[in-house]
């Protein structure tokens, strides 16, 4: 039988928050239109992993990928995991480090991020930006 972990962390995160759905939209519009999916989820290691196809929308004047569409995929990773792993919250901060161009010949990004740790009320997450034979293009840390 083959698991489908897209659907089963949507499910979790949708039980999770049924209290909150008169105002909390599971998947959220953004995640709906940059058509990311789960590919996997760890929630003992504090790990998830989500792919995004890199749209002609998404591209900047020199035909890569923009900055901002970016960090709005690694925002996508980081939101879900972090909604699995705590009560509501939000990215109060976060730091991206570009390593290199994502051209729409790869087709895809793939967003790996892992839960580091909490401190009182803050938690830190890590995140890689891959391509397809798991080549870094960009890396970030957020609060």
């Amino acid at each position: 039988m083959v698991s489908n972990v897209h659907e089963e962390v949507i499910s979790e995160l949708k039980l999770k928050f049924k209290d909150f759905l008169s105002h909390v939209t599971i998947p959220p519009p953004v995640f709906v239109k940059m058509h990311g999916k789960v590919i996997e989820y760890n929630s003992y290691k504090g790990t998830m992993q989500i792919t995004f196809p890199i749209n002609a929308d998404d591209l900047n004047p020199f035909g890569t990928m923009q900055g901002g569409m970016i960090a709005a995929a690694i925002d996508n990773t980081f939101g879900p995991l972090s909604m699995l792993i705590a009560p509501p919250n939000y990215s109060r901060e976060l730091e991206i480090k570009y390593r290199k161009p994502i051209h729409p010949n790869l087709g895809h990004i793939c967003v790996t991020a892992q839960f580091i740790k909490s401190d009182k009320r803050r938690l830190f997450f890590t995140a890689s930006v891959l391509d397809n034979v798991k080549n870094e293009l960009a890396k970030a840390k957020a609060m």
